[in-house]
């Protein structure tokens, strides 16, 4: 499976008047087409710096960043909008809806920006998305009119809605309560699960449990890369057999050596969005 994201030797340093502040000071890792990528680490490890970068937010000061094939770092400023445009879809902490707009609107939002798309066809796409997050019959509603869950969904339809190389999500659950982040993260499964590339950056490790692969970040390295516990544990009791250790999968090859992801993680074989039976009526949307 080729790489859609890999980083080599990323550094970056913020000055704070003749004070250097290194964030970043050489991390590398590739991350799979198709993979579900947690990154951990506590207050200034560096994680937030990681993900601005891997965004687009921000550039490096040295180092190589190549996205779904594109160069980053040899990419004009000027165009970093346009390539987060197409190749990723935000979710944040902070739902960002507009109050006055109904899911439908503030979903179909970024096609407008993106400029091109009919608006019969924007609508369209954005009832699409909304159903594939189980929000199909709450098009009309406002954000006031939904929890605090049902908001973040229709912020990852909205997220989804533009056809991503990558969706990047920053503490998706902050704001949320324990059953309803359970219910998100299960979303992000499934949507994994059916072909998209998720990338999660969280500081809590029972989020981060849910992904296939964790990558924790501490004082501006790459401290491990591992396959996750948890998810580990979950298909080991799927398959009827004993857990499996983190030592296990260093055995087996499954950690990386210096920052760079040495073998494929362990993963339950997924269908297409096209062969669930749910969603046969709806365009494919990746």
């Amino acid at each position: 499976m080729d790489a859609i994201i890999q980083v080599r030797d990323l550094r970056k340093t913020y000055h704070m008047g003749e004070i250097e502040v290194p964030a970043l000071r050489g991390i590398s890792f590739d991350i799979r087409r198709g993979e579900f990528v947690a990154i951990m680490g506590p207050s200034g490890s560096g994680k937030s710096t990681l993900m601005n970068l891997l965004g687009c937010l921000d550039t490096p000061d040295s180092g190589q960043y190549v996205l779904d094939g594109l160069p980053v770092e040899q990419i004009d400023p000027n165009l970093l909008a346009a390539v987060r445009n197409r190749k990723i879809g935000f979710v944040f902490q902070q739902f960002n809806l507009l109050p006055r707009q109904t899911a439908l609107e503030n979903v179909a939002l970024p096609l407008i920006y993106l400029g091109g798309v009919p608006t019969e066809e924007r609508y369209a796409r954005a009832q699409d998305v909304l159903e594939l997050v189980g929000l199909g019959t709450r098009l009309d509603h406002h954000p006031k009119e939904l929890s605090g869950g049902q908001q973040q969904r229709v912020a990852i339809a909205r997220a989804l809605i533009t056809r991503p190389s990558l969706l990047l999500a920053d503490e998706p659950t902050g704001n949320l309560d324990s059953h309803s982040s359970e219910d998100i993260m299960t979303l992000f499964q499934d949507l994994n699960s059916q072909g998209i590339t998720v990338v999660l950056v969280t500081h809590e490790a029972d989020i981060a449990g849910h992904a296939q692969r964790i990558l924790t970040v501490r004082d501006g390295v790459l401290a491990s890369d591992a396959a996750s516990v948890q998810r580990i544990a979950g298909l080991s009791a799927l398959n009827g057999s004993a857990p499996l250790t983190p030592d296990t999968h260093a055995a087996n090859g499954l950690h990386a050596t210096n920052g760079v992801h040495a073998g494929e993680p362990v993963r339950r074989a997924r269908p297409s969005i096209i062969q669930r039976p749910s969603l046969t009526h709806k365009r494919r949307l990746l």
